[in-house]
């Protein structure tokens, strides 16, 4: 490719791999919080394994793009799903409380894989967005698009999913610090599903939400706020282990 062309191909690229990582927050927050009751050896396995997963479903997703812009259902899916284990665990009992920690291995990557399938949906479409309108080069097309766009997009994902791994692990330390944060952290994972649900309505096949919306500034200063305020209200409210 010529200077002019890769140079604007690496700006796009950097500035997708700003975005993975700040996508990659919210993410992050849901494994730590699913993989909390495994033992400490198992909790590294199981984020490994559904991230595993959801980078398989990744690369396949970017090769049906096209049949992923209709696929709202699956964001609806997750945002439902986020926002219900976070008022199951809100409201829970004590006894659900041992049952839940009971919860099986494969059971736990299985939603760890499931939740990050939701969140795939998500920061694919936006990495499309940002890449689509990038001059063609000679490299020929790949999954329907050209193949430095596809190329851009595979290494914005694997940035991203190893922004969550590594993220994933910090949390999951600071919530075995502080235990009685979880609560705290599971308003978190609500409003990150009320996120998720917002970004739905604004989806293209659904459109109840302008899509500027969602990528403007007043929505994002404030889910980011709302989520500033929560995580800062948990730590300030609660104590070391």
């Amino acid at each position: 490719m010529e200077v002019s062309l890769f140079l604007e191909y690496g700006w796009i690229f950097i500035i997708l791999i700003v975005l993975e990582g700040l996508l990659s927050t919210d993410n992050a927050l849901v494994l730590a919080i699913m993989a909390r009751h495994l033992p400490v050896k198992q909790q590294r396995k199981a984020i490994n394994l559904g991230l595993t997963f959801a980078f398989i479903f990744r690369i396949a997703a970017i090769f049906i793009i096209s049949s992923l812009f209709g696929l709202w259902q699956i964001q609806a899916v997750g945002a439902a799903y986020l926002i219900f284990i976070a008022l199951k665990h809100l409201l829970k009992s004590d006894h659900e409380e041992k049952v839940h920690k009971r919860k099986s291995y494969l059971v736990t990557v299985a939603q760890i894989a499931f939740a990050d399938i939701a969140f795939a949906v998500d920061s694919i479409l936006a990495a499309v967005a940002l890449v689509i309108d990038l001059p063609d080069t000679p490299l020929g097309e790949i999954g329907g698009m050209d193949g430095a766009q596809f190329i851009v997009i595979v290494l914005g994902a694997i940035a991203g999913l190893l922004a969550i791994r590594f993220a994933a692990g910090f949390f999951v330390k600071v919530l075995a610090k502080r235990p009685s944060l979880e609560k705290a952290a599971m308003v978190l994972v609500g409003w990150v599903g009320i996120k998720l649900f917002i970004h739905t309505l604004a989806h293209p096949s659904v459109h109840m939400i302008p899509l500027g919306f969602i990528e403007g500034s007043l929505w994002n200063t404030a889910f980011w706020s709302v989520l500033i305020l929560i995580a800062l209200g948990g730590w300030i409210l609660t104590k070391d282990k």
